[in-house]
């Protein structure tokens, strides 16, 4: 997969694309990464990049000439990208779309600032608009990153144990089940004796059970929140 970025800030990409999951996809070769900045498309010697909105209002709003250039200079040199902008009117996230993103051959990320874009940059560019959520952060460079690793884990040969993905939550539409590992007895918690067994169809019957009850567990949570109701932390299920 070929994955490119156009945002203000390439700094921010730094760390994460340099560990763990990513950094083995770029380096086993099914990621080929690059971040641009979008002001190396810029024509003045300030570098703007944003502008006081027409009408009126409070902040700045990204110019369309310097994003237009972008795209059309990367799609020149690599051919077309299925495009990705971030921003609050986007189809919420979901690990359905990161198992369809993994299977492109090429994603290209807009990450917004400030107070939004020129709105011809939506209508004049074909995109896909992704939200990772109804709350507000300063721009779209860490929901960039949460959709690129959501997805390019889900390539094939990137997770060290194929199984690990297909066995996570959410891929059944149920959480993954409670994990434990060693020492079977700590501060007086102890490993589900089942765990200890050896019966592998009854493992399986009681992580099933597990994520079944947990899954309910957090729909209920949902409801009553939406209902204006919340539950005490700690109560089990």
């Amino acid at each position: 997969m070929k994955v490119d970025v156009l945002t203000l800030f390439p700094a921010m990409f730094a760390g994460p694309l340099d560990e763990s999951i990513i950094s083995r996809a770029r380096e086993n070769g099914r990621l080929e990464l690059a971040i641009h900045d979008l002001r190396d498309w810029t024509h003045d010697r300030h570098r703007t990049v944003d502008d006081e909105p027409y009408g009126g209002g409070p902040g700045m709003v990204l110019k369309p000439e310097p994003i237009f250039e972008a795209v059309e200079d990367v799609e020149q040199a690599h051919g077309p990208f299925h495009k990705i902008l971030l921003c609050p009117r986007g189809r919420t996230f979901d690990q359905q779309r990161a198992r369809e993103l993994s299977r492109m051959d090429r994603l290209m990320f807009l990450c917004g600032r400030y107070e939004g874009f020129d709105e011809r940059i939506r209508t004049g560019t074909t995109w896909e608009e992704i939200s990772i959520g109804d709350f507000v952060i300063a721009g779209g460079e860490l929901a960039a990153l949460t959709v690129l690793e959501a997805s390019v884990r889900l390539i094939p040969g990137v997770l060290g144990c194929a199984e690990s993905a297909e066995l996570e939550s959410f891929e059944n539409e149920l959480l993954d089940y409670p994990q434990f590992t060693r020492p079977r007895e700590y501060r007086g918690m102890s490993v589900p004796d089942v765990l200890m067994s050896g019966d592998h169809a009854a493992i399986a019957r009681w992580r099933l059970e597990q994520a079944r009850l947990l899954t309910a567990h957090k729909q209920q949570v949902h409801t009553q929140q939406a209902k204006g109701q919340h539950q005490p932390l700690g109560q089990s299920i």
